[in-house]
């Protein structure tokens, strides 16, 4: 046999180099004489780590052109292509004890190890639908910073407020909540501007779905921004609340924004039977695809003081315990949710938020309806303050807060930070 002469046939495979050999064909001399000859061709590839042909680590790759059954025969043969090795074990830092794995099979901790992982397994997930933005409105032209919200704004119904709904769809936030603050020459004890039909928010409500004809608008049905007593209802001479008397006004005020448009009616008064009393009214009057959102769960809340900045509400004396619920009651609120669910309600809202996860979650496992929660003002406005005192991370903190209430179970959330949520979740930054 003549002397051993090798072929060398050097190519690319992926992101390596590869050196053929030949084993011996009738044609060829082996570069490995050990190895038996036979008739059959086979290939050893041996990968190197050294680049590309062309010496970059970008641009197309050269295949060797083998088929399948020479690849395979390669391997079977021995001729492994090599991979990256195992990457050695972390060390562990000096001084770390050394001890005997725990004698334990679940590991929680394994289905947190990746971001894809944790992203796989997430329960809860919130997006810019889940959210209904409340806007401040006044008969102004110009937007008015309130000083206790820190970025809202009473804003002008025929200019800032168009340009904020346009701003929030932008970002996929297509649901709103109104707000009015009424002049104080309109208000009166038994809160008639309530359900003028030229008042400020049929108005606005008539504009925006002029602009937005898809625009889901809610509205807030209470006597409070109207009353010259700053009572969600009609006051009576001894300081009681008049219960039955404020839901006949109150279905009045129900009607005129549905005939402007509204898609959804929120009853915040929290007087007894005012839900069966709106849906018949609403009813009657050929309204029956307007919905209703009860404040199911309201309390009589200490954070509510920033909204009451926003709207010059506060009550002219006294307090709203006698309506709203007292915030050491925990099942009371399935009073209020069966009251509203008999009576027609088609969305349960609690309110405040986040102080109030458990009562959300107890609406969420007792009723099939949508559940609402209303992130307040002082919730906002501590965010807010945290932020700007560089004491928390206020972005971080405004999605934990929203996600939380998505968790307890919330499908949707009434928020001031709704804008700018919804910015974040389209990864925007403005």
């Amino acid at each position: 046999m003549a002397s051993a002469a090798m072929l060398n046939a050097p190519c690319n495979i992926g992101a390596v180099k590869f050196e053929v050999k030949l084993k011996p064909s009738p044609n060829l001399f082996c570069a490995r004489p050990s190895v038996k000859l036979n008739r059959r061709r086979v290939l050893t590839i041996r990968a190197s780590k050294e680049g590309h042909d062309n010496g970059s680590s970008s641009g197309p790759l050269r295949k060797m052109g083998l088929t399948d059954e020479e690849c395979e025969a390669a391997v079977v043969a021995g001729n492994v292509p090599e991979a990256p090795p195992v990457p050695p074990k972390p060390v562990a830092p000096a001084g770390t004890p050394l001890v005997s794995s725990l004698p334990i099979n679940r590991r929680p901790r394994r289905n947190r190890r990746s971001s894809v992982a944790r992203a796989a397994f997430q329960e809860t997930n919130i997006s810019p639908a889940n959210l209904v933005y409340p806007l401040f409105i006044h008969e102004g032209e110009e937007d008015t910073p309130i000083g206790a919200m820190p970025g809202c704004y009473r804003l002008g119904w025929r200019h800032g407020l168009v340009e904020e709904v346009a701003k929030a769809r932008d970002v996929g936030v297509n649901s709103i909540v109104l707000f009015p603050k009424v002049p104080d020459a309109l208000k009166t004890s038994t809160g008639d501007e309530a359900y003028n039909d030229n008042g400020l928010v049929p108005r606005t409500i008539r504009l925006l779905k002029d602009k937005y004809p898809d625009l889901v608008i809610y509205t807030d049905v209470a006597l409070d921004p109207y009353s010259s007593d700053g009572h969600d209802g009609i006051v009576r001479e001894d300081g009681v609340i008049m219960n039955d008397e404020t839901v006949h006004q109150l279905c009045k005020q129900a009607v005129a924004q549905a005939r402007a448009g509204a898609d959804v009616v929120s009853p915040s008064d929290m007087m007894d039977g005012r839900v069966g009393a709106i849906r018949a009214a609403l009813d009657a009057e050929g309204f029956q695809h307007v919905s209703i959102m009860s404040y199911t769960a309201k309390y009589a809340s200490s954070f509510y003081g920033p909204f009451r900045e926003a709207l010059d509400s506060n009550p002219r004396f006294g307090d709203k315990k006698t309506y709203q619920m007292n915030p050491a009651n925990y099942r009371e609120a399935l009073v209020e949710l069966q009251a509203d669910e008999s009576e027609g309600a088609d969305i349960l809202l609690v309110k405040p938020g986040l102080p109030y996860l458990d009562i959300i979650r107890l609406l969420r496992d007792k009723s099939p309806l949508p559940i609402a929660a209303y992130q307040v003002s002082g919730e906002y406005s501590m965010i807010k303050a945290g932020g700007v005192l560089k004491m928390i991370d206020e972005e971080r903190v405004m999605m934990e807060s929203l996600m939380c209430l998505r968790r307890a179970g919330a499908d949707i959330i009434l928020t001031y930070f709704a804008l700018q949520a919804g910015r974040c979740m389209c990864g925007e930054k403005r």
